[in-house]
């Protein structure tokens, strides 16, 4: 399997690489970012489910009473009437086998339902050196079994910085990192999304990164309930909204202003009016049992969908 370690980094990649703190600095500086990917045309929005959102019953022992995996979900991603499904990193099995993962391709083609993408925890705001060597190991890791998996996009973190570390060099580390991650994602036709989480609920912060990475395999994960740092969540959802590559719909938006429920239609059309195409993915984080709620917020989505104001 493919790594980024430090001494297949310098061997892959040559001279240019071996002044990395220098050469990477100065690239991220001068670069100017990723473009908005709005799209031209009226195009389609579909719904899928995050693995995320049955996470009580992914983590339940095999054999357990009402236990799932995730041919499983796959299953009951079919059952609501989904396009699409998110598979979670988190559950699949500790040592995932290419044997699995294309099993697992399998079924959810014979099921009728598209692997939308993936999600992986990471952290990149850690110093150049042998824990980010690990970081970017484990982000090639889950990219080769999301491309086997034909999944176009991972969802990605900066992370949370050290007590010690700045949030400004938080972001040129991550910038750094994943400037090496998203190349490397794109010779295998993966794209990586930076999601709203951590220290970048600051949106200043995300967009900084944005700005600094510049590869046409990176972008945003659209995470509609992560704004705690913001006072307009919804104007900070304009501003992630045109770099959106994926998009994470939550059931309630958390922010300055406390917790308050989504208002669906508002978001479906601040992702239209960026141009955004593809799926809408529901992540149930709520408490009361997701097989009861589940299908009522679909239901809600849907009729977002359906909204002329949407």
């Amino acid at each position: 399997m493919p790594s980024l370690s430090r001494r297949k980094l310098l061997t892959t990649t040559g001279l240019a690489l071996a002044g990395m703190s220098v050469h990477a600095s100065v690239r991220l500086r001068t670069a100017h970012g990723i473009e908005p990917v709005r799209q031209p045309g009226e195009g389609q929005l579909k719904l899928a489910l995050a693995g995320y959102s049955l996470r009580s019953y992914l983590t339940l022992r095999p054999g357990t009473e009402r236990s799932l995996d995730l041919f499983g979900f796959v299953d009951y991603c079919a059952s609501l009437g989904l396009d699409g499904a998110e598979l979670t990193q988190y559950y699949f099995p500790p040592e995932t086998t290419q044997d699995y993962v294309l099993r697992l391709k399998r079924h959810a083609h014979l099921a009728g339902v598209d692997i939308t993408g993936g999600a992986i925890r990471d952290n990149v705001t850690v110093a150049a050196g042998a824990d980010r060597d690990k970081e970017l190991d484990h982000i090639q890791q889950w990219v080769e079994h999301y491309a086997d998996l034909g999944a176009p996009v991972i969802r990605v973190f900066a992370g949370r910085p050290a007590s010690d570390v700045a949030p400004e060099l938080a972001v040129e580390r991550a910038a750094e990192a994943l400037q090496l991650a998203s190349d490397r994602a794109g010779e295998r036709g993966v794209m990586l999304a930076i999601e709203n989480h951590d220290f970048t609920t600051n949106i200043d912060y995300l967009m900084q990164i944005v700005q600094r990475v510049d590869s046409p395999w990176f972008g945003v994960n659209f995470d509609s309930g992560n704004f705690s740092e913001s006072s307009d969540p919804y104007g900070d959802m304009a501003r992630i909204a045109p770099y959106a590559v994926n998009a994470q719909m939550k059931a309630r938006i958390n922010s300055q202003n406390g917790s308050q429920a989504a208002d669906f239609p508002r978001i479906v059309g601040i992702l239209r009016e960026a141009g955004y195409r593809g799926y809408l993915t529901f992540e149930y984080e709520e408490k009361p049992d997701p097989y009861e709620e589940i299908p009522k917020y679909l239901d809600q989505l849907r009729a977002a969908l359906r909204s002329p104001t949407s």
